[in-house]
């Protein structure tokens, strides 16, 4: 090996966040490096960014090193791990390696929106291997909350670094393969040079739950519900999927499915085989017909999203279904930190309505697909690295992840955050550079960065409203008309009943009255003296200060 060859990790998003999941390995001499992504990730906007649902990861360091981006390496299909890829591949440009479930959630979901590029998926199976350029890359079997995830074994003449991916132990995943043990302690024997580990669950102590442990209980209230039963749950979730099909079958009830992605998931598990020996699914059409004793329905919108079936289900808008006294809804899912208020509107509207609502407060219906502090421990006694990087994580479970690690005995633990470059080997491992990284936003069909000042004039709109003014003058500065205001987001009347429109149009002819006529001939001037005086006649009866937009129509 060339002694300026050099072995390097960096995030650009999933470091310090859970979400938005993208790395980059490289290796070589500074510079003259080769690279390859593993996961191009989304997560979701919150309330700071109004009019915004998705946020991708800045690829300003990708666009720099693109010539030498060899490919991307996608570990599986949850949308933080591949959401941001039909967005972002016209910058990528490179060869995309998944296997063949996610390649097909990916292309039934992500690919097949309108204006989504045409990418050239590589299906690798997992247990195969794959070299590219100075990487050797191995796909080792991890169960998780969907089929054919993997961890990554990366080989390069600097050494054998595993990039965990999403995993958990679990001896019954339900489909697909259980993490494979044999595997990773042989990688531990051959000598592992670094671990990037997920951090998610690190906080919680023990292991976790089986998915064939939530698939007993979900039978057992499946086939005791007295009358319909629908279950919520992560769209991607096979094995919950299967899990309530064979609870049904074994009911004598029929499935029925609510919502797109539901559909789209299904239809891929078929395809995949994840669904063999599984009866026929049915679509709302059929709902109607059955008895109460005769249903469940798979619905989509467990964290209480407005448009999805649930949350329709819950306002009682739903065009097809509808519940009563009596129905079981089972929210086989947990909620993500930030979706409470949403989640528990849904369910109070189901209790309103007269329907049991179960969750995983009562009853084992859900269990994650993250390790737990002691399934983390059992990793690092398979694979015995010589480097730790806590990843996929908030700032506290990285730290307890690096807490953890350090009392295993890993010699060199290393907490990064998106954008620290470090140097796996050879030499001392650390932070050795640090790149540009951030987020840009799918505003409509655009891709905006958080900085941009449009959001925070959102912001603003959504606090305050607007107020817009037109006036015609003359060239001698005379009004041509009464003046023409529209309002946005302002209440009809202000403090001690004043009319807004009233308060408005005073504050407007006030400030032309007080304008000599020689400065009324300044358009540009009496623009700027409406807008100040309506705004802080506003804001004196009012107490907020919203935008105001005056134009001048000379006549």
């Amino acid at each position: 090996m060339n002694g300026a060859d050099e072995f390097v990790f960096v995030a650009l998003g999933g470091l310090g966040e859970i979400g938005m999941n993208a790395a980059l390995y490289g290796f070589g001499p500074r510079g003259r490096r080769k690279w390859i992504m593993i996961d191009c990730g989304l997560t979701f906007a919150g309330p700071d960014l109004p009019g915004v649902d998705l946020v991708y990861p800045d690829l300003a360091f990708v666009d720099k090193i693109q010539p030498d981006l060899l490919a991307l390496v996608i570990t599986h299909a949850h949308e933080d791990h591949v959401g941001a890829i039909a967005a972002l591949w016209p910058r990528l440009r490179c060869p995309l390696y998944a296997t063949p479930f996610a390649a097909g959630l990916l292309q039934a979901r992500r690919l097949s929106e309108p204006g989504a590029p045409q990418v050239q998926i590589n299906i690798v199976a997992q247990g195969s291997r794959i070299d590219l350029g100075p990487f050797g890359i191995e796909f080792v079997a991890v169960a998780h909350s969907i089929p054919e995830s993997c961890a990554l074994a990366i080989r390069t003449p600097a050494g054998l670094a595993i990039h965990s991916g999403d995993w958990k132990l679990d001896d019954a995943p339900g489909v697909g393969r259980p993490t494979d043990e044999a595997r990773l302690r042989q990688l531990g024997e051959q000598g592992v040079l670094a671990l990037i580990c997920d951090s998610t669950n690190i906080v919680r102590e023990g292991e976790s739950p089986s998915e064939g442990d939530v698939a007993q209980t979900l039978r057992g209230l499946i086939t005791g519900a007295p009358a319909r039963v629908v279950v919520t749950a992560f769209a991607s979730n096979v094995a919950r999927i299967r899990a309530v099909a064979q609870a049904a079958m074994a009911a004598g009830r029929e499935v029925v499915v609510a919502g797109r992605s539901m559909e789209r998931t299904i239809e891929v598990a078929r395809e995949t085989g994840y669904l063999d020996g599984i009866g026929e699914f049915f679509s709302l059409e059929r709902y109607p017909t059955l008895a109460r004793h005769r249903v469940v329905v798979l619905a989509t919108g467990s964290q209480g999203e407005p448009r999805a079936a649930m949350g329709r289900v819950a306002d009682g808008e739903h065009p097809v279904i509808s519940l009563a006294s009596g129905d079981r809804v089972i929210f086989s899912s947990r909620t993500i930190p930030g979706n409470e208020r949403e989640v528990n509107r849904v369910i109070n509207g189901l209790i309103l309505q007269g329907v049991e609502v179960i969750t995983d407060r009562t009853h084992l219906v859900h269990c994650s697909g993250h390790p737990r502090r002691g399934e983390v421990e059992r990793f690092y006694g398979w694979v015995r690295p010589q480097v730790a990087i806590p990843a996929h994580g908030e700032p506290l479970h990285l730290y307890e992840h690096a807490r953890v690690a350090r009392a295993i005995g890993v010699p060199n633990v290393v907490p990064a955050r998106n954008g620290d470059m470090v140097l796996l080997g050879p030499g001392s491992p650390g932070i050795v550079d640090e790149i540009a990284t951030g987020r840009v936003a799918q505003d409509g069909t655009t891709l905006v960065a958080l900085g941009d000042t449009l959001f925070q004039e959102r912001r603003r709109l959504a606090y305050a409203g607007v107020v817009s003014v037109a006036v015609a003058l003359t060239s001698h500065g005379e009004l041509a008309g009464d003046p023409d205001v529209l309002t946005s987001g302002l209440p009809t009347r202000m403090r001690d009943g004043v009319a807004t429109d009233k308060l408005i149009d005073e504050a407007i002819f006030a400030t032309l009255d007080s304008l000599p006529r020689q400065r009324r001939r300044d358009f540009d001037g009496v623009s700027i003296a409406i807008e100040r005086a309506v705004r802080s006649a506003l804001q004196t009866v009012w107490g907020k200060r919203p935008q105001v937009h005056v134009l001048i129509v000379p006549v």
